[in-house]
């Protein structure tokens, strides 16, 4: 899992340690096991955020870990033409590449720790696939897609695209070095990501070295997640276990603990973990496959536009997946 890594984490600005006297450390609510499944052309995915309140989940809709899969020759696989409306797509490459490619000309490809962040906003189709050398070789493919959702204001915005490169995030570290911190979007105790959101969140993926600890301050008013890609730890001041494939929901406060286990899988050196969070819209959510909208009247109303061409025209050379349940 490199994403990004540094040579000598010792130069990198330090997050500095809440005091323990003042800070209100937020207590684990609960531990979910994310429960596997398959997306567009066959990939596998764990679905993270299965079994968790929506209204725990906002402004986040749905997350899924895409692999870790060894792909052998003429095996990488992606998804099919599909449209989107409403919300955002996050998608955050550890292993491997991706390219993308939407109705109204804009696309590229990402790579390790790269992060295409796609705001569908009124709608657009969107198509992601490996690219033909990769489906040629075979190799490594991991990812994260996590579907942000918009306020009612902006869900009628126009569609655009940001291509964050890894090399391009807020990269951190814990006072002891135990701890790699690359901040993708949001600020974590004033450091600010390069992700640019027009909901609120804060977005980081931390590596966590055996026996260390991470204690971060945490925007009071967000909610706060933690998922864990690989390794195995716990989470909160209660050293709650846990391990690849689970995510840890915390009550309210205004820091974050993790620590990683002594002892880590053979394959998975460190812990690995993704935290997030967002200040909460509170709206109404009214969605069907890859329609996230406030009333079940709009969600109609985009499935009809879809039909119509409304969302935008698939360049001749492809053909149009027409399956809507896809979440990606």
């Amino acid at each position: 899992m490199p994403a990004v890594t540094v040579s000598d984490i010792t130069v990198l600005p330090r997050v500095h340690q809440p005091d323990p006297a003042v800070a209100n450390e937020r207590k684990v609510r609960s531990v979910t096991s994310a429960p596997s499944g398959y997306e567009g052309e066959g990939f596998p995915v764990r679905r993270a955020f299965a079994g968790v309140d929506m209204s725990d989940l906002d402004p986040f809709i749905h997350m899924d870990q895409m692999g870790e899969v060894e792909y052998a020759p003429g095996e990488p696989k992606g998804t099919p033409w599909h449209p989107h409306r409403g919300f955002e797509t996050v998608t955050y490459m550890l292993d491997g590449i991706m390219e993308h490619q939407d109705s109204q000309g804009g696309g590229g490809v990402i790579s390790n720790g790269d992060t295409q962040w796609m705001t569908a906003g009124s709608g657009l189709l969107h198509i992601e696939t490996p690219p033909e050398h990769l489906v040629l070789s075979g190799g490594l493919f991991h990812g994260i897609q996590l579907w942000v959702n918009l306020p009612k204001a902006q869900k009628w915005a126009a569609p655009k695209y940001q291509d964050i490169r890894g090399g391009d995030s807020a990269l951190l570290s814990t006072a002891d070095g135990g701890a790699l911190i690359r901040v993708i979007a949001g600020t974590v105790d004033g450091h600010e990501g390069p992700g640019s959101t027009n909901t609120p969140i804060t977005l980081v993926h931390a590596t966590v070295s055996p026996g260390a600890e991470l204690v971060l301050p945490w925007q009071p008013d967000y909610n706060a997640l933690v998922y864990v890609l690989a390794g195995q730890g716990t989470v909160g001041a209660e050293h709650r276990p846990i391990r690849k494939g689970q995510l840890a929901l915390f009550g309210p406060g205004d820091t974050i603990r993790t620590a990683a286990a002594l002892s880590q899988p053979s394959a998975e050196p460190n812990l690995d973990v993704l935290i997030l969070g967002g200040r909460p819209i509170r709206e109404p959510i009214a969605m069907a496959g890859p329609f996230v909208m406030n009333t079940r009247e709009e969600v109609i109303q985009a499935f009809e536009d879809f039909q119509a061409g409304k969302l935008g025209s698939i360049p001749a050379v492809h053909g149009l997946g027409t399956d809507l349940h896809e979440s990606n």
